[in-house]
């Protein structure tokens, strides 16, 4: 078993449980991409065993702070059962779940979603990686299911020095799919879908959405970043009755439409825009047009701390239209899932934008991912999504 020795003073973080150790903490020691590493402080005590990635700057995510525990087949039959079942307890109104938060769940780097009788699973990092034939094996047992399709094909596994990868790791068939959603039907593509084929994170906020629309009595119904119309199917259950998703990509819009019908609303009373959500917005107010309710729920602007100036600046311009758009009283759910951006940096980036846009509003709810999205207090970082919901008082 090969050490990772900390520099003195650099074992805080681990003592504290938080699973990354960074290449600048490190001492001395290695290991081949992927190895199960022993970590040790300056003085020699045990940390942690961890997976060591010799290409990223997160050098080591740790598996387990416990030095009994061997990092072996039974330990991520462990570690994958005890992450499903707490997924049992949850009262999770869908048949599409979250099962494994990577770090949330002690299993750094690893993301699995299902989808009915689907597993889509993403690995991305080193340490996944190495026993990815483990984990799917573990997951077909445990779960009973024999399809599972791998979404490792996103830009953070260069990061880690991995080749992105997509395709059936078990089982094959169909990857157009639909779940069932606070009973709302959702057709999906587990291949060609966005993260592993849906936004399954805004599901409960998709529901409160509803919700609101018809406590408030919301007709007139913008969603921007629309993707497959989960919020514009939602906004139509709340009783609106016209409503215009926005969204840069026609195949998404596409299935969009046919979650409407799925659902049996009017399509009439839908109103689809293949454009740049950010000159839809301007040339919207140009015309003079208004909306009782607004989702802005836009991509990652943000992927780290290195690019929140430019982000806070791109967040503070949507929403400042958004909220110039409002009616009077009209609801505003604005989101972002950067994770350069913080709740409290959000917070003042939307002030920011109701002072430029001369409007005031009030917090209705601060808002976050769903529950089988979990966030561990000794990983803050896991809370990437964060949200607001505004009523917009003058």
């Amino acid at each position: 078993m090969k050490t990772i020795t900390l520099r003195d003073g650099k074992e805080r973080s681990l003592q504290r449980r938080h699973p990354w150790v960074f290449q600048g903490s490190i001492a001395r020691g290695g290991g081949d991409a992927g190895e199960t590493v022993r970590v040790e402080a300056h003085d020699g005590s045990f940390l942690a065993w961890g997976a060591f990635s010799p290409a990223s700057q997160i050098r080591v995510r740790a598996w387990s702070f416990d030095e009994a525990e061997r990092i072996d087949e039974a330990f991520f039959d462990r570690r994958l059962r005890r992450a499903i079942a707490l997924r049992a307890r949850l009262a999770i109104a869908s048949d599409g779940m979250r099962l494994v938060h990577g770090e949330a769940d002690g299993l750094p780097g690893l993301i699995v979603d299902r989808y009915g009788d689907v597993l889509s699973a993403q690995f991305l990092a080193a340490g996944t990686e190495r026993w990815r034939a483990v984990i799917a094996d573990r997951l077909c047992a445990i779960t009973g299911l024999a399809r599972l399709y791998e979404r490792s094909d996103v830009g953070v596994r260069g990061l880690e020095g991995l080749e992105p990868r997509a395709g059936w790791l078990r089982g094959d068939g169909a990857t157009e799919l639909s779940i069932t959603e606070h009973g709302r039907v959702l057709g999906l593509d587990v291949a060609k879908g966005h993260k592993t084929g849906y936004y399954l994170d805004q599901r409960d906020n998709r529901q409160r959405f509803a919700q609101w629309v018809r406590q408030f009595g919301c007709r007139r119904v913008l969603n921007c970043y629309s993707y497959t119309g989960g919020f514009s199917v939602a906004a139509l259950a709340g009783g609106a009755t016209d409503v215009t998703s926005v969204d840069s990509s026609g195949p998404a819009l596409e299935q969009a439409r046919r979650n409407v019908e799925r659902n049996g609303f009017d399509p009439a009373a839908c109103t689809w825009v293949d454009a740049d959500v950010n000159q839809h917005l301007r040339a919207s107010l140009e015309s003079g047009a208004g909306f009782d309710a607004i989702v802005l729920d836009p991509p990652k602007f943000a992927p780290s701390a290195a690019h929140a100036d430019r982000a806070s600046r791109a967040y503070k311009d949507i929403n400042r239209l958004a909220l110039k758009l409002l009616a009077p009283g009209g609801l505003l759910l604005t989101f972002s899932c950067s994770g350069g951006i913080d709740a409290g940096l959000f917070h003042k980036i939307v002030a920011g934008a109701g002072l430029d846009a001369g409007v005031d509003a009030a917090i209705l709810q601060r808002l976050e991912s769903a529950c089988d999205h979990p966030t561990t207090i000794e990983f803050p970082e896991g809370e990437y999504l964060k949200g607001l919901a505004l009523l917009k008082t003058a």
